[in-house]
């Protein structure tokens, strides 16, 4: 007698190779950046507290972020920003029924990867 319903497939979650749609990247990436800009705000609020003791104090800071590292960090920071902004903005959209469709989909969460890299680096250029 043939069984008509397939068993569960074990599925070892552990291993990387179960590889996600684009849209699916998109929106991890976007509760990843959301959650790391929670963790940037004491630090910017560091920063900014501490530039606005002195014009020397504005100095420190304004030289440790123009440092190779502070520049890294201040570019990474700026990346969480913007494309949590972009991929907010695309969820809002598909929020109301804008590109929701498969292929408008995969495109706007290409579109908002490829804007984020590109505003980032033209941040990175004008920094």
């Amino acid at each position: 007698m043939a069984k008509t319903q397939k068993r569960p497939v074990y599925l070892n979650l552990l291993q990387l190779s179960l590889a996600q749609p684009v849209g699916a990247v998109v929106s991890i990436i976007h509760r990843i950046s959301g959650f790391l800009m929670v963790l940037l705000i004491p630090f910017a609020l560091y920063a900014l507290q501490t530039s606005l003791e002195s014009p020397m104090r504005f100095e420190q800071v304004r030289s440790s972020l123009s440092s190779g590292i502070g520049r890294i960090a201040l570019l990474l920071a700026l990346w969480v920003l913007v494309q949590h902004l972009y991929s907010g903005v695309r969820h809002l959209f598909m929020d109301i029924d804008v590109g929701v469709e498969r292929p408008a989909a995969r495109r706007s969460a290409w579109l908002t990867l490829a804007a984020s890299v590109v505003t980032v680096a033209l941040l990175g250029v004008i920094l």
